[in-house]
């Protein structure tokens, strides 16, 4: 059955600061057929870098990465997960589910060619760290403030996050952003509004801090649990994390602890970043191109 779904209006996307990509789509992904999903793919070369987004943001998240991973000889493909950035929005809220959107990243990874750096933050590891168990091209990871959702308490930060959303279903990303990254412009902030032009287009970005497994009976906290042990037992990529460390939810002890999984010894380290890591990224991508080659 087609799934009801809305489109944000092309124009709501001209003249964003720092962001002169130009947008890539495609609708025939199995299971997906219909919704048209938004990609960025720049550069090129053997390996891809793969970034992923979270929640509220989308692609734009990595305007200050991309042009850095692409300089360095790879291709760069930012996908907007279905409900975000340019890709179509479904207006039910209960189609959003933990396994809808990752479905949808193993359908759309086969779409790539040669070996993958999954670059990831937030919903983008949630989801994405779930991936390299079934995919063997990811040997590569860039891990930002993110975690594995294992069906455990996520703390009082995160519930208050959680109750927050829930409370205010049209909350502002603009000054959530702003104050996560004080260092935007208003104009930078408002470019990631630009994909809601009302409270219709949100329904992915309402839904997202109710699916982070935080009791073991929710979906995806299985998936999740299989992720950490391949990374205790199977892992053999290499990996490159970076804490932002004035990130309330998912600061340093939290990244300090899912660093040593992935096996990096000596994470980056940004003193002054904040969840949205990526608002600081040239220098990280820098450091992950070099350290990761």
């Amino acid at each position: 059955m087609p799934i009801d779904a809305i489109r944000t209006p092309e124009e709501a996307f001209q003249n964003l600061p720092g962001f002169a990509f130009q947008p890539h789509y495609l609708d025939d992904l199995p299971g997906y057929e219909g919704l048209r999903i938004h990609y960025l793919d720049e550069g090129a070369g053997p390996r891809t870098y793969l970034c992923l987004h979270g929640q509220p943001t989308w692609c734009y998240l990595y305007r200050r990465m991309i042009p850095v991973f692409a300089a360095a000889g790879y291709r760069v493909v930012a996908p907007d997960l279905l409900g975000f950035g340019r890709s179509d929005k479904p207006l039910a809220d209960e189609i959003y589910t933990f396994d809808f959107h990752r479905r949808m990243l193993l359908r759309f990874v086969e779409r790539l060619d040669g070996p993958i750096t999954l670059v990831c933050q937030d919903w983008g590891g949630i989801l994405g760290l779930t991936l390299p168990m079934e995919v063997p091209q990811i040997d590569r990871l860039l891990v930002m403030n993110t975690t594995l959702a294992t069906g455990v308490p996520a703390g009082e930060a995160f519930e208050a996050w959680r109750q927050f959303v829930a409370s205010q279903p049209d909350f502002p990303i603009s000054g959530l952003m702003r104050r996560g990254a004080p260092h935007l412009t208003e104009a930078e902030a408002a470019a990631y509004d630009a994909p809601f032009p009302d409270a219709r287009y949100r329904a992915g970005a309402r839904r997202f801090p109710e699916l982070v497994a935080t009791r073991p009976d929710m979906e995806g906290a299985d998936t999740a649990k299989a992720a950490k042990a391949f990374f205790q037992n199977d892992w053999n990529g290499k990996t490159f994390v970076a804490i932002g460390e004035q990130d309330p939810v998912l600061g340093s002890q939290i990244m300090e602890k899912l660093a040593r999984l992935l096996g990096c010894e000596t994470p980056m380290r940004v003193a002054d970043g904040g969840h949205f890591l990526q608002e600081w990224g040239e220098e990280i991508a820098e450091r992950a191109v070099a350290e990761l080659a």
